[in-house]
């Protein structure tokens, strides 16, 4: 079993950063990718980014330069860091682990962005 719980988020204008992490807990060996999925009113959840053990990454095309992803394995910890954000980017943020072939997800957390 692994527990993800999420912090940050919350309400900042266009153009603004906000930041979020992850904490994992629980049997933590076995994940080898976490990352951050985001799912808007009446839309599918989608990938924003993703990283590896040891250390690639993957974006979204619509994050990428603005978005980064990065990990402190001593914390078992996952972070975001968004930037330039976008009224598009207003969505509930999923922490999400790869855990084997099973996937774990955190509760989510809500970023909105004001025009």
């Amino acid at each position: 079993q692994v527990q993800l719980v999420e912090s940050g988020g919350g309400l900042v204008q266009t153009g603004g950063s906000l930041s979020l992490s992850c904490a994992a807990s629980g049997s933590i060996f076995g994940i080898d990718t976490m990352g951050w999925y985001r799912q808007a009113p009446g839309k599918q959840r989608d990938l924003v980014a993703a990283i590896t053990r040891g250390g690639t990454t993957n974006y979204a095309d619509s994050v990428k330069g603005r978005f980064t992803i990065f990990n402190d394995n001593a914390k078992n910890t996952v972070y975001l860091q968004m930037n330039s954000l976008k009224p598009e980017d207003t969505a509930v943020y999923y922490c999400n682990a790869k855990y084997f072939a099973m996937n774990y997800w955190g509760k989510g957390t809500l970023v909105t962005v004001s025009s």
